[in-house]
């Protein structure tokens, strides 16, 4: 994707989506034991999922190697997020997974490290099936207490992206967790845009609009997906402690890069069985894939 300059090309009209806009109102159609006008959480079924993960989808593409940084701040403050797509899997709830690895640092120190398990259905759907984040603080690691994995504990896989977004689409749940309050749910706000950030302009860009309803506080995301690339923006909107996100680099990582990212997965997986043991300690070992355009590099 072209730099910066890329912006000196965007359409007229284009730099208006740079002004956040108001939450969609659209809703689910929910029944008695919807989740707060969220909707239920979709039922997961693993006949649906290939024995060999590809996330493939056009605003959620997850290709082992790649790496996407986005800059900016929460309430104030200095806030960076690194999302490595990894070579890796891990079986969750019955489905093999694409593990991503996330990191979230202020003033270059990891204040959060997360894994995260994605994978995509036959009709393109991408979805979340559990995130094991670690809090540090001070450089010291002080546990991992929201951690949720599908099917222990009542939690629930839920869509990560539609498989085909559009405007009108009932708001899904991203994810379900009853034993930590976690409740993610999205709205698919507007689609069709022209966003630039810093690492370059984009078009046919669609923007969800997502919100916790059990954190009403947090107040609502506008997030925005490039295709073929991913979450290149975040804007809040009403939130208490907002984060503000764009998107500065977007790369593919040597051989060598993705061996370090590798090791530094497996031990943070290791690592889990004795921080989580009733909860992540229920999954097996996160392993190298076996898939084409997922094979672990040597």
């Amino acid at each position: 994707m072209s730099p910066i300059v890329a912006a000196l090309l965007l359409a007229p009209g284009a730099a208006a989506e740079d002004k956040p806009q108001a939450p969609s109102p659209a809703m689910a159609k929910s029944g008695s034991r919807a989740q707060n006008g969220c909707g239920n959480p979709p039922p997961l079924r693993r006949y649906m999922f290939p024995a060999l993960p590809r996330v493939t989808n056009t605003f959620l593409p997850l290709k082992p190697g790649t790496r996407l940084t986005l800059h900016g701040d929460v309430a104030g403050e200095d806030h960076t997020v690194v999302t490595t797509v990894t070579d890796l899997t891990k079986v969750v709830d019955g489905v093999r997974t694409v593990v991503v690895f996330d990191q979230d640092l202020s003033d270059n120190k990891v204040q959060e490290s997360e894994l995260a398990f994605f994978a995509q259905d036959w009709r393109g759907a991408v979805w979340r099936l559990g995130e094991y984040p670690e809090i540090y603080e001070n450089g010291r690691l002080t546990g991992a207490p929201d951690t949720w994995i599908s099917g222990v504990q009542d939690a629930r896989a839920g869509i990560a992206m539609l498989a085909r977004p559009h405007v009108g689409s009932p708001t899904y749940t991203e994810g379900l967790a009853p034993e930590i309050d976690f409740l993610d749910c999205a709205t698919v706000s507007q689609t069709g845009q022209s966003v630039c950030v810093e690492a370059g302009c984009f078009d046919n860009v669609l923007v969800t609009d997502e919100f916790a309803p059990l954190d009403p506080e947090g107040g609502h995301q506008l997030k925005s997906y490039a295709p073929h690339v991913g979450n290149i923006k975040v804007v809040p909107v009403g939130e208490e402690n907002p984060e503000t996100l764009s998107l500065t680099e977007y790369t593919r990582l040597s051989a060598k890069e993705m061996a370090a990212v590798r090791r530094e997965v497996l031990k943070q997986d290791k690592r889990g069985y004795r921080i989580s043991p009733d909860v992540y300690g229920t999954t097996p070992p996160a392993e190298p894939a076996l898939v084409p355009g997922l094979v672990a590099a040597s």
